[in-house]
């Protein structure tokens, strides 16, 4: 018998997130922000109803020298991203939508499972500055916030019906 620690596997990657890290992870750096740039045309416009709170300043990412707004919400256990990111700024934009796409219909815990690395296995760090780097990662920490809040939020109104 071994004294060895049993380690338990790493926990694993939301499905989506796992295939677009593999998708960058075969090509150059110039290919990764050419990929990013598509991603980043593939975020979906803000719905209509979130257009007023923006314009009021609601749900800014405040520490991202881009203005980004993000909406987080749960409904019926699964998340829906909400985001609104400026025209001019694309990297971020591109940012902003893998994470959308990799958690859209996934369950709170899985954003958990998002790793705070996430830039270094996309192969962004050195394609990108200094700065952007912390707004995307205040981008990112907001998110997994966000979903905590709202999960929390979530079972303390189901344990009051209860």
């Amino acid at each position: 018998m071994s004294d060895a620690p049993v380690l338990s596997p790493p926990p694993t990657l939301p499905g989506r997130l796992e295939g677009i890290i593999a998708e960058f992870a075969d090509l150059e750096p110039q290919e990764r922000l050419e990929l990013l740039l598509d991603f980043a045309n593939s975020l979906p416009p803000l719905p209509p109803e979130y257009q007023a709170r923006k314009d009021a300043g609601e749900n800014r990412v405040h520490e991202c020298m881009t203005p980004v707004f993000l909406w987080v919400e749960l409904h019926d256990g699964r998340l829906t991203i909400h985001a609104h990111v400026a025209e001019e700024a694309p990297t971020v934009k591109g940012f902003v939508s893998i994470l959308a796409e990799a958690l859209r219909g996934a369950r709170p815990e899985e954003a958990s499972r998002i790793p705070t690395d996430l830039l270094a296995r996309l192969g962004l760090q050195q394609a990108l500055g200094m700065t952007r780097m912390r707004g995307l990662h205040a981008i990112l920490h907001r998110l997994r916030t966000s979903v905590e809040k709202g999960a929390q939020q979530k079972s303390a109104a189901q344990a009051s019906t209860s």
